[in-house]
């Protein structure tokens, strides 16, 4: 996986992750992702802000500062998805 898709995937799941805190399988799928950014990527001290309609990823590899921008509408799909149609996405523990 690249690492852009990575940082994709990561933050995708952590916008769930965030407005989701109580669901088990949106905390265990951030946390696979970040362990996957660390582990493959050598992946450390990543961050992300929201302004306007953009998300920022700011991270180190190497000790290189690195950044990455991605549009909300596209990072708030997953979450979208859920918010249309809560009763696909039951939280089972």
């Amino acid at each position: 996986m690249k690492l852009q898709d990575a940082v994709y995937n990561w933050l995708t799941i952590t916008v769930v992750a965030h407005a989701r805190p109580d669901d088990t399988a949106a905390q265990e799928t951030e946390r696979f992702f970040a362990d996957l950014l660390r582990e493959d990527h050598a992946v450390e001290q990543i961050t992300y802000t929201k302004e306007d309609d953009v998300y920022t990823v700011t991270f180190t590899v190497n000790n290189e500062s690195r950044t990455f921008r991605f549009p909300a509408e596209l990072v708030e799909t997953m979450l979208d998805q859920i918010n249309r149609e809560p009763e696909k996405y039951v939280n089972y523990e």
